[in-house]
Order: structure tokens, then C-alpha cells, then sequence
């Protein structure tokens, strides 16, 4: 009997430490560097493993697209054309054969201007071999007219590199590698890491803003970034510069931010906190535009508009910018009406959606803009002020079907014909760009049910994700680019015979088909909710809603840069002949006479 328990017992410790080692293995942790840098740091950027989370890139979908052979094939000859860094590649490799762990860099200080920085990693195996590399990193980064010199601390050499501005101070302790744009900042990291500062009250790892922050992160993670906005802001933007507190209000609410992206099953996911008050008491999302969303919907984005500041109607028109500037244009159209702000949060409600729908027959999709309507009578006042506004631009219809008042214009534009158009029922507002597809939408939201909702890629893409409550998003990148390629595919072989000069960068005629691509994109999602003392929002899909929006702006800008570059030069201007009137002609002179 007692064998049999002491056989237990050692099975469960073996089971324990096994568990154990996977844990470990599979989750990250900021403890290890936190506890190095001081408890006041502003900024840090954390990378925990660097081969892991290489190795976890090369599972996801966006790289499997990446090796496409048809992919590559169609990128080989616009990479061709692409300055080269060959520096890079073998710099990765270098990294990865260092096993690097923990790499970070911070700021721990801003001083007149003066970013104090710090940063590290560990590396395992040969250390003569890890000096080595550094020394190849340190050369490449100064330069070799760097001025050298060398300060002993606690038995610690100190390296520092001076190349005019450039400041860099690096230090080995055991296996960690630490460097610095000042030899100060470095003798605090050491005598942390070296055990002489034993009180971890003084750390980072025990500040409660930043532990608040990071265990609001997943439990592994690729990067991590943490910053104290509010200190930022102050030390970088001071309130008593005149007008920065009226520019920077929502901003210095924010105590600090928090961010993590890492790989979940081959998709990417995006971590983000802010810790700040909840701007408004609105509830949760009840993402009642749903209904409108088809089988083919391509977006749907569900949010609370916060209207205190964006639709203020006292302040002057134009004095907001982008999409604000554009709503209080609006808002100043009504304010001249006599229609006023309590009015419109009196008649709709405060959260609007986003429904992009884009049927496989259809050349462009449909957009609609919805709100929830809180009072018919006053939300159709508010509609027939603006459709009594017979404007230049703007000569509104209405007329009333079925207890539905539609609203409607016909545009000036001659490339597409678009009418935009106003619905307005018992319970909600919607807004498209032609009368046909803005009924359809309400007699789908009148049904109740959503095909969108019921499908198979929304439902698994929903629960991949805490329920949102501020806001949602749900974007299908397979859809988008089927519909694009098929509408897109015939204009580029249009353009190349009028920009021959295409040909020179892309064969078109190896543009992969829309198949290869779609089979690797899925749909993104994003949720958002407000937890404690701060919105979280997450997003997981091929690549997260975040980078789809830097992406999207970065490939627009490089589409602009290639057009601009393929067009043909424009002719220098070159002085005007004079001009002669006939009565000014000079005379023949005997010689040009036959």
C-alpha cells in the first residue's frame, strides 16, 4: 500500500513538472525586465522570445500567403526593382542564433527634452560569441570615427561610443547584454540586475499603474509596449502652453496605455488598454442595425458616438478637424434651423453603425450609416429641416411608404450615380447612397433576422473575442478581395496599355487568382469594453482591424507615389513667343522677297 501512494505521489510531481515546464514554455512575462527598471520609467517596448515568436509567424496565415508560389512569382519582379538591405537578413539570423530573450528598451526619464533611454536582452550559449556580435552591431551603429572610452563600475566594464549626437554605453553582466545613451542610466540597470538593490519597491514591477496595465495583456505575447501618457503629455505638451488644455482634453485623461500583439492559432491578435474614466454612461451595445447585414456584408462596425463634443453647434464651422469637422457642418446646417444639440440626442440614440454590403452582382458595394431612434416625432422635424434646405448641392424628396418617411437627393456626380438617401421608421435611421438598396435595408431591419449573424465565419469570428460593450467590428478580408479582384483585375490591364511603363515593374499577367489569396484571408474582429478603470479592445484575424488601417493608409500612399511615378513627365514651361498682330507683321524685307 505505502508503494502504491509513494508511486502516486511520484507520479504527480513528475505530472506537476511537466505541467509546469509547458506553462512556462507557452506563457510571458514582463516580471523579469520590469523588476530591472526603475519604478518611475515612462515608456517601455518588451520582446520576451525572439525565436518563438518567429516561429509562430511562419504558422500564420499571412505568412503562408507570403510563400504562395504564385504570390512570390507575381512579388519577384517588383522586388527586383526594390533597393535591397542585405544587412538585414543575416542581422535576424545573428539575433536567432543568440536565443535572445527579454529585449527592451525604455525611456526612464525625460529631462529638458532629453529622452533617457535604456535597453537589453539575455542571450544564451557562447558569450565570447555574443561579444563578438555586439561588437559587429555596436561598429555598424557608430560608425568607426566613434570616440571609445571605457568606466569601471562595481567591477563592470562600461563601453561608451561617442559619434557627434550619438551616445551609446553598453555593458555585459553575466547573461545580459545592457546599453544606454548615457553611462548614467546604466549603473542603476546593473546594480538591479547584479542583486546590490534587493527593494523591488523601487521597481517598475511593483508601480500599480503599470501592473494594472499588464495584466490586462494575454498571457504570451510577441510585444508588448507600455506607456504613462499622462506624464508624456505633460513633460512633452505642458498645460500652461496657452491653448493645450483646450487642444488636449481627452488626451490627458489617459493615465497610461498598454498594448500586446501575439499569434493565436495562426491568426494575429491585438491586445490594447487604455486606462482612463468612462467618457459617457451609454450602456452596452445592442447592435440592433444587425437585421440590415446580409450573407455578403463585408463590414459591420457597431459604436457610441460621444456627442458632447463633436456636435457642439456654438462653436464655429470648421474649427474641427476630419470626420468632426464634417459632422459639425451638419450640426450647423440644423443650428440654423433652430434644431438643437438636446433636441437630437432627444430624437436618436447614441449608437451608430457601419453596414458595407456588397452583392457578387454589383459593381460597388452599399454603405449605410444607422441610428436608433428614441422619439419619431422629433427625429422627423429634424429631417424635414434639412430636406426644406434647398441648397445648390442639395434638393431633397420626401415622401412616406408603409410608416417609412424617405428622404432623398440626387447626386451632381456624373462618374456614378448615386442618390443619397434617408429612411426614417419608428425605431431606426438609415442612410445609404440610393433609394432602391436604402429600402431593402429597412425592410430587412423590419424583418429581424440577420443573415450576417447566422453564417458560420461570423458566429466563430464573435467568440473568438469577450462581448463587446462600447464597440464592434467585424471585417471579411476574403469577401473584400474576391469583390475587388473582380472589379479591379480588368481596369489594371486597361491601365497598362495607357502606362506602359507598368510592365517595367509587374507582370500583370501573373497576378495570382483571387482563390489563392482568399483561401488565406478570413475575417478580422475587434471588441471593445470598458473594465475597472479602462477600455479594453481586442482584434484577431489574418492580420488585426489596427493594422489593417496602417496597412491600408501605407499601401495607398505607396499606389499614389507608383501612379505619380508612371505618368508622363509634364512638359517644363518654356517662355511665350511674343505675340504679333497682323498689324504688326513687319514688311518683307527685299532679300526674303522671291
Amino acid at each position: 500500500m505505502k508503494r502504491f501512494q509513494l508511486l502516486v505521489l511520484v507520479s504527480a510531481i513528475t505530472a506537476g513538472a511537466i505541467w509546469y515546464g509547458f506553462f512556462r514554455s507557452r506563457h510571458t512575462s514582463s516580471a523579469a525586465v520590469a523588476s530591472l527598471l526603475p519604478k518611475e520609467t515612462l515608456v517601455l517596448l518588451h520582446l520576451p522570445d525572439f525565436n518563438r515568436s518567429r516561429a509562430e509567424l511562419h504558422e500564420t496565415d499571412l505568412y503562408q500567403l507570403w510563400q504562395e508560389p504564385a504570390v512570390k512569382d507575381f512579388l519577384q519582379k517588383p522586388r527586383a526593382k526594390m533597393p535591397s538591405n542585405a544587412a538585414v537578413g543575416p542581422t535576424v539570423e545573428e539575433i536567432a542564433s543568440l536565443e535572445m530573450k527579454d529585449a527592451f528598451i525604455a525611456v526612464v526619464a525625460v529631462e529638458n527634452s532629453a529622452w533617457r533611454t535604456v535597453g537589453g536582452f539575455r542571450f544564451k550559449g557562447d558569450g565570447a560569441e555574443a561579444e563578438k556580435l555586439v561588437t559587429s552591431w555596436r561598429g555598424k551603429l557608430v560608425g568607426s570615427d566613434a570616440k571609445h572610452e571605457n568606466v569601471e563600475y562595481q567591477g563592470r566594464q562600461i563601453q561608451t561610443d561617442t559619434a557627434g549626437i550619438v551616445i551609446l554605453s553598453t555593458v555585459r553582466a553575466g547573461q545580459w547584454y545592457f546599453f544606454a545613451n548615457g553611462v548614467e542610466q546604466l549603473k542603476p540597470l546593473l546594480d538591479r540586475a547584479d542583486g546590490r538593490v534587493k527593494d523591488q519597491s523601487t521597481a517598475l514591477s511593483s508601480d500599480d499603474v503599470f501592473r494594472a496595465a499588464s495584466q490586462r495583456m494575454p498571457g504570451t505575447y510577441a510585444a508588448l509596449a507600455f506607456a504613462r501618457v499622462d506624464q508624456l503629455v505633460e513633460k512633452l505638451m505642458p498645460a500652461t502652453e496657452p491653448g493645450a488644455s483646450d487642444r488636449m482634453v481627452m488626451v490627458r485623461q489617459i493615465r497610461s496605455f498598454c498594448g500586446a500583439t501575439s499569434f493565436d492559432g495562426g491568426k494575429i491578435r491585438d491586445t490594447f488598454f487604455v486606462a482612463m474614466p468612462k467618457l459617457a454612461e451609454t450602456g452596452n451595445l445592442t447592435r440592433m442595425s444587425l437585421p440590415i447585414a446580409t450573407k455578403e456584408t463585408f463590414l459591420y462596425a457597431a459604436s457610441f458616438l460621444n456627442l458632447t463634443k463633436e456636435m457642439d453647434l456654438s462653436g464655429p464651422p470648421g474649427a474641427a478637424a476630419g470626420w468632426m469637422g464634417g459632422l459639425q457642418s451638419i450640426t450647423s446646417a440644423l443650428s440654423e434651423k433652430g434644431v438643437t444639440l438636446e433636441e437630437w440626442k432627444s430624437a436618436f440614440g447614441a449608437e451608430f453603425s457601419l453596414v458595407g454590403d456588397w452583392p457578387a452582382t454589383s459593381r460597388m458595394p452599399a454603405l449605410f450609416a444607422t441610428l436608433p431612434v428614441k422619439d419619431t416625432a422629433k427625429a422627423n422635424k429634424i429631417l424635414m429641416a434639412l430636406a426644406a434646405d434647398k441648397g445648390d448641392d442639395a434638393d431633397w424628396t420626401h415622401e412616406e411608404r408603409n410608416g417609412v418617411h424617405y428622404f432623398s437627393t440626387a447626386s451632381s456626380g456624373r462618374m456614378f450615380s448615386f442618390s443619397p438617401t434617408l429612411a426614417l421608421s419608428d425605431r431606426i435611421l438609415i442612410a445609404g447612397m440610393d433609394a432602391d438598396s436604402v429600402e431593402a435595408a429597412m425592410k430587412r431591419s423590419a424583418a429581424g433576422s440577420s443573415e450576417l449573424a447566422g453564417s458560420k465565419n461570423f458566429q466563430t469570428a464573435e467568440r473568438s473575442l469577450p462581448a463587446a460593450q462600447q464597440a464592434f467590428a467585424y471585417l471579411d478580408l476574403a469577401l473584400i478581395y474576391t469583390r475587388l479582384d473582380a472589379a479591379l483585375r480588368p481596369m489594371l490591364f486597361m491601365s497598362a496599355a495607357f502606362l506602359p511603363g507598368i510592365a517595367d515593374t509587374v507582370d500583370l499577367n501573373k497576378l495570382p487568382a483571387a482563390e489563392v489569396i482568399a483561401r488565406h484571408l478570413g475575417p478580422i474582429v475587434m471588441s471593445q469594453r470598458y473594465d475597472t478603470d479602462g477600455y479594453v479592445a481586442e482584434s484577431i484575424g489574418p492580420v488585426t482591424l489596427y493594422q489593417t488601417v496602417l496597412g491600408v493608409g501605407a499601401i495607398s500612399g505607396a499606389a499614389t507615389m507608383f501612379y505619380r511615378h508612371q505618368m508622363p513627365p509634364t512638359p517644363s514651361n518654356s517662355p511665350p513667343a511674343p505675340l504679333v498682330t497682323p498689324a504688326e507683321s513687319p514688311s518683307p524685307s527685299p532679300a526674303d522677297s522671291p
